[in-house]
């Protein structure tokens, strides 16, 4: 079995199109996402409409949620509301029915962020330098205890990693497809970068036979044409993220 992952596309239309490309230029027909699809600065129409068509497995992410609950009348964020204000009803009712949890096969075991929530970090953690830090593969073990696959696909900090946990399974984060920098202030102010603008994706190969073959894959694609759009649509700073892959 070969698959790519994809994860936190954000609505970037550009990026996802140009990863799209790459997966079919090395003859991939497998793809599962792993959520944060559509939030962000851009129209998030394109993104919505190819998930839709192309069907492929995928879990809820944690902007995803935000999205459906500010749909039901929740308080929004302004990029939640840029986002909202662009999407179709048929776009939502596909987001209402995403999983937040997904067995691929009986090998692999796939989830937005950590197993009970989607919105606490897996692999990495902020720190009080505003920094993120890998955590201990130790610890990464201690919060999958239940999971019996060897193969863990996780997402939600837009830093790709591969971890060999203690009791042999792996966990793979692909990075981000449309997002290659953020600030937060949850748990702790914080910021993420990975220090260029390219999409990022995985692809996975050697699941149900092993040993795994894991690519962690850096595309090139019109990253500022993306900022433009954001900052025209009066998201300077996330202009700057996609621009650089740098947050200040």
């Amino acid at each position: 079995m070969r698959f790519a992952v994809l994860a936190d596309i954000h609505g970037n239309w550009r990026a996802l199109d140009a990863v799209l490309d790459d997966i079919a230029r090395r003859g991939v027909d497998r793809i599962l996402n792993l959520g944060d699809s559509l939030y962000g600065p851009f129209d998030p129409a394109p993104v919505a409409d190819r998930l839709l068509v192309a069907g492929w497995p995928a879990v809820l992410g944690n902007e995803d949620r935000c999205l459906v609950d500010a749909a039901d009348g929740a308080p929004a964020s302004r990029t939640a509301r840029c986002t909202l204000d662009r999407l179709s009803a048929e776009h939502i009712a596909w987001l209402r029915a995403l999983s937040r949890t997904l067995s691929i096969d009986p090998a692999a075991f796939a989830f937005h962020a950590s197993p009970t929530d989607d919105a606490r970090y897996l692999l990495h953690e902020p720190r009080v330098d505003g920094r993120m830090h890998p955590r201990d593969p130790g610890d990464v073990a201690a919060d999958l205890v239940d999971i019996d696959a060897p193969l863990i696909l996780c997402a939600h900090d837009h830093l790709p990693r591969v971890i060999d946990l203690p009791d042999e399974r792996t966990v793979v984060n692909p990075g981000s497809v449309g997002c290659p920098a953020y600030t937060d202030d949850q748990p702790i102010p914080h910021r993420v970068e990975m220090g260029s603008p390219h999409a990022r994706y995985a692809i996975i190969a050697g699941v149900a036979e092993g040993p795994l073959s894991i690519d962690l894959l850096s595309i090139d694609y019109d990253w500022n044409s993306a900022a433009a759009e954001a900052d025209k649509n009066g998201f300077p700073d996330w202009a700057a993220w996609l621009a650089t892959g740098h947050a200040a």
